[in-house]
């Protein structure tokens, strides 16, 4: 037994490692925010409504741009038997996001194994030890691979990209990339453009026999999507068009908020990568094979610079190349480290890679209260339900809140009733019939506040341990309809 346990270990430690953290994130963390509305309803709507589309989340809220819905059969086929035993055991929904949420992370996670086999085939057992270091200890991309959000449905193609890259198996990582554009961003073109240059550059493929076989791959995936998402969106559509249409030619995204050019070198990638930041440049001075693996990567993330609106998820793609780079750097630091300068250096890696792993906690504790809308209901599911009243208990739910935590996931059978209707005036509430109201305002007209959510506000610097504070603020308020005597009978937190 202990030598197949060895040999068990052996072969998928790593993947243990990483999926442990992964599900940890998941369990202590698992609501989810806007970003991710449109993959979670429409999991949750496959799942539990399968062929009724006309009670789908997406023909009643449509969002800004329409998305895919071929990410979410995936995962939502993989979570399938989970959710029918949950059914039979008649588990709350909440159980149903956590399993499409680790079926997502199998999907990720297994399409990184793939790529770090490479690596280790490449680089050798050391530089992948410290690939998985360095991914364990850093926060975003382990929190990120269960986000079904549409650019870690992308992450997953570009990571299988990345291992035929580095695999010499260099079609199959344009096809990749071109799955990746077409059926889940367009903004991977940003990537697969650098990536098909160098090779081309590099003569390690040919023009004519890359047109033949990558345009292929784009009209079957091209069809794929019009066939998939004309059916579920009811008319006929290629999702990721528009989605083009949308950010880049009409560059309606900058509405949401813009940032300078160097934003994602002095921000993001700084608090993604951590101690692996200054280790990939590293890496890039010490071993010349680095280079050409980060240079369209690093192509890829300045080509997105241009575009006003970033957020750290649009680049997330380029965190395993520069891992590897990183891994690259701290081996050659680790297998030199008796000697004089190296020690240093060695230390000097030692100390950044403990600053990292409080940086990972500090971040994990923001993000538990960043959620408050799903910690609303929850509390309220918990503490509100009337006893003996067998009448309907309706909670209207804000946008606001909507957007911080609460998916269909998080609602209950009867007698809960829910509705996020959009636009009613604050003083029009109480003529409506809710029984209870979740939303950002202290104080409505008609209704009690009933107790408040804190949310994470802001992290501040103190002299004493521990040396950062999170702040939190009230975000989300719980309100009862004043008129309802039941509710005004019990005893509720209160609001201060």
């Amino acid at each position: 037994m202990a030598p197949k346990s060895s040999t068990f270990l052996e072969r998928y430690g790593y993947d243990l490692l990483l999926g442990s953290i992964a599900a940890f994130y998941v369990i202590m963390i698992p609501y989810t925010k806007v970003e991710e509305s449109f993959n979670v309803q429409a999991m949750h709507d496959i799942l539990y409504y399968r062929h009724h589309l006309d009670n789908y989340d997406h023909l009643e809220f449509p969002g800004v741009v329409p998305r895919t819905f071929i990410g979410a059969l995936l995962v939502s086929i993989l979570a399938s038997p989970l959710i029918l035993a949950m059914k039979l055991l008649h588990l709350p929904k909440i159980y149903g996001l956590f399993a499409v949420r680790m079926a997502l992370g199998c999907i990720i996670l297994s399409m990184l194994r793939f790529f770090r086999l490479q690596v280790r085939d490449k680089f050798g057992n050391h530089v992948e030890a410290f690939l998985v270091i360095l991914t364990a200890l850093q926060f975003h991309l382990l929190f990120y691979c269960t986000r079904p959000l549409p650019n870690i449905l992308a992450f997953g193609a570009v990571n299988l990209a990345y291992g035929h890259w580095l695999k010499g198996n260099f079609y199959a990582a344009l096809n990749c990339l071109i799955f990746a554009t077409i059926i889940f961003r367009c903004d991977m073109l940003l990537l697969l453009g650098p990536l098909g240059l160098m090779l081309l550059l590099t003569k390690s493929i040919s023009l004519w026999k890359a047109l033949k076989r990558c345009i292929g791959m784009a009209l079957l995936c091209i069809g794929l999507t019009i066939f998939v998402d004309s059916i579920m969106w009811k008319r006929i559509l290629w999702p990721e068009f528009e989605v083009f249409w949308f950010n880049s030619v009409l560059n309606r995204s900058s509405e949401w908020g813009t940032h300078p050019f160097h934003w994602y070198f002095t921000s993001a990638l700084p608090r993604s990568l951590l101690v692996a930041y200054p280790l990939f440049l590293i890496g890039l001075l010490l071993d010349r094979r680095a280079l050409s693996f980060v240079l369209p990567v690093l192509s890829f993330v300045i080509l997105y610079s241009k575009l006003p609106h970033k957020e750290l998820r649009f680049i997330i793609s380029a965190v395993p190349i520069f891992n590897l780079s990183a891994a690259i750097g701290a081996t050659r630091i680790y297998n030199n480290r008796k000697k004089n300068f190296w020690k240093l250096l060695y230390f000097i890696m030692l100390g950044l890679l403990l600053i990292s792993v409080g940086f990972t906690i500090i971040t994990f504790m923001a993000s538990l209260e960043n959620y408050p809308g799903g910690h609303a209901l929850k509390d309220l599911h918990q503490i509100g339900r009337l006893a003996n009243n067998t009448n309907e208990q309706w909670v209207h739910i804000d946008p606001f809140s909507a957007m911080n935590g609460i998916s269909r996931f998080c609602e209950y059978d009867f007698p809960w009733r829910y509705s996020k209707e959009e636009g009613i005036p604050l003083q029009e509430f109480c003529h409506r019939n809710f029984t209870y109201l979740i939303n950002e305002h202290p104080t409505v007209d008609g209704f009690k506040c009933l107790f408040t959510i804190n949310g994470f506000s802001r992290a501040r610097l103190q002299a004493r341990f521990p040396p950062v504070l999170l702040v939190k603020e009230p975000k989300v308020y719980i309100h009862g309809n004043i008129l309802n005597k039941d509710v005004m009978d019990r005893n509720w937190p209160g609001c201060w």
